[in-house]
């Protein structure tokens, strides 16, 4: 099951910004590898919250997680994680291979010494200046086409890096129902840090391909419906394929050419459950086959049901 960011700290969804912030100070002391150096599990519970901070501390982040759920942050080949942006610390993090600054998440030298009862000048000081050697390793850029049908359903693909001159297949995995020029971020597979800093991100830009029927509007899919005259007239039900599998659409008695029908539901999904709903406009084809003389009985026939009808094109003006 798939880690629920706000379990991990805690919190509501509902939870304001400074609830959140809270919350991860409070497991960050309680889980942090410097106070539990031997301690395997305290190091990953400390990696979770982290993780977990990267994404509900950051607005932007927060509101692509509630959207779209875990799978905004695909797994890749080798474990990079897909997100929307970088860590509150800066690239990499704890989780991308760099330290936490300790005095910066304690509130300074004073902060630290009230939370450990470390005097200044201790450990903090000395990691800071192993860690001003530290160089991150830059960002890179790619983009990455995908299918339509890849892009409504969410699933992996591949995108090929080259890292430095030397090419690379990673596998990601596109979240459910993301849209055109969507930016995904995969942390720690830039250029490698020196001085032992984190490697950069992998910063890709997602093209979807056009459907060769199907138009996306946000979250709703249109489509154009063709249907005979005697449907038009009669009204029916006719079977139109979605993403989500085929549905039977009621058309109603006397529908016009142009009118937009819905359905609800059967639009883009995303895995927070929300969905949009299928719009399918309608098209009336007059048949091609018929005798001569059926067709000019039914010239007569609609000739004879527009008498004392309002002209279509009264309203058109300049």
């Amino acid at each position: 099951m798939a880690e629920d960011y706000y379990d991990t700290l805690g919190v509501p969804r509902t939870a304001s910004a400074e609830d959140i912030r809270k919350a991860y100070r409070e497991l960050a002391r309680k889980y942090h590898p410097d106070l539990h150096p031997d301690d395997d599990s305290a190091k990953e519970k400390f990696k979770k919250v982290q993780n977990a901070f990267d994404v509900l501390n950051d607005a932007s982040k927060r509101e692509m997680y509630d959207r779209y759920g875990s799978s905004f942050e695909g797994v890749g080949a080798g474990g990079p994680q897909a997100a929307w942006g970088g860590g509150p610390f800066g690239s990499g993090g704890f989780s991308g291979g760099g330290e936490i600054d300790l005095e910066s998440l304690f509130g300074g030298a004073t902060g630290f010494e009230q939370v450990f009862g470390r005097a200044a000048g201790g450990r903090g000081t000395g990691r800071g200046r192993r860690r001003a050697s530290q160089v991150p390793g830059q960002d890179l850029q790619a983009r990455i086409d995908i299918p339509f049908r890849l892009a409504i359903d969410g699933g992996k693909t591949d995108v090929r890096v080259d890292r430095s001159g030397k090419p690379e297949t990673l596998t990601i995995t596109v979240p459910q129902g993301i849209p055109d020029r969507a930016r995904m971020r995969l942390r720690g597979q830039g250029l490698p840090g020196s001085g032992g800093g984190p490697a950069g991100d992998l910063l890709l830009e997602v093209h979807v391909d056009p459907h060769p029927l199907f138009r996306r509007a946000g979250d709703t899919l249109e489509i154009t419906l063709p249907i005979t005259l005697a449907e038009a007239i009669e009204g029916a039900k006719v079977d139109v394929p979605t993403p989500w599998g085929t549905i039977s659409l009621r058309i109603p008695p006397r529908t016009s050419g142009g009118r937009k029908l819905r359905a609800a539901g059967m639009g883009v999904r995303h895995a927070n459950g929300s969905k949009g709903d299928l719009i399918a406009e309608v098209q009336i084809l007059l048949a091609d086959g018929g005798s001569a003389a059926a067709v000019a009985n039914l010239l007569e026939a609609a000739k004879a049901a527009e008498v004392g009808a309002t002209d279509p094109r009264a309203g058109l003006t300049w």
